[in-house]
């Protein structure tokens, strides 16, 4: 199997996991890719054997997390920081399967927390103003000395904060995708099919159909 593997706190008890059932000798021929620098440190700690995504083309399966996940299985992702990378190999799968706890499930995009957008370093601050006509309040992000927080890809990542969330993910994510300067924003729109979310009460899998309607089992 070729397996995207995604990056947070959530996909760390997945990498255990995983590495647990290569050490019992339960699978075989297993090849992942990393979404991160971070995951991929962790994973060769935990002996999981890796490759770049243009050496396995398409990818069997992808398995992340996200930060909220919306009644239509749309998500925001990026709080890590990893989000370009995250959607290339969401992409680059043929499935695509989110864990998430029940703390991530909002009624709305962006109610839960911000929505990073990835720009690049140059001129960033032209964006702010773009941003706040879209109704965001934009952010850079910022590390604990207060220089800008850099993704691995060398970009900066705007947080930004939609006071009643975000109305129309579709509409926003093809705004954002026509701006020069913004490489990827965090709303992973129609991405996810499958959702898994665990509670003090077990786990319950979130379906979509092919138009995009969460369902649940």
């Amino acid at each position: 199997m070729r397996l995207g593997l995604g990056t947070g706190s959530t996909v760390e008890h997945f990498l255990l996991a995983l590495a647990a059932r290569l050490r019992r000798g339960e699978l075989e021929g297993l090849v992942g890719v990393a979404t991160s620098r971070r995951t991929e440190e962790r994973a060769r700690a935990l002996g999981l054997p890796l490759a770049e995504l243009p050496a396995v083309g398409e990818l069997d399966l992808a398995v992340d997390g996200a930060d909220e996940v919306d009644p239509n299985l749309n998500l925001i992702k990026g709080g890590g920081g990893a989000l370009l990378r995250e959607k290339m190999v969401a992409q680059a799968a043929r499935r695509f399967v989110v864990i998430v706890d029940e703390g991530k499930l909002v009624t709305r995009l962006g109610t839960r927390g911000p929505l990073p957008v990835e720009v690049i370093p140059f001129a960033w601050e032209v964006h702010l103003p773009f941003l706040r006509a879209l109704g965001a309040r934009p952010v850079l992000r910022r590390v604990g000395d207060g220089t800008p927080f850099v993704t691995d890809n060398g970009h900066f990542v705007l947080d930004c904060t939609f006071p009643g969330g975000v109305p129309d993910p579709d509409g926003l994510e093809e705004r954002l995708a026509r701006r020069a300067g913004i490489v990827e924003s965090g709303l992973f729109v129609g991405l996810a099919r499958e959702v898994w979310v665990g509670s003090v009460h077990g786990v319950r899998c979130l379906l979509s159909s092919s138009g995009g309607a969460g369902g649940g089992r």
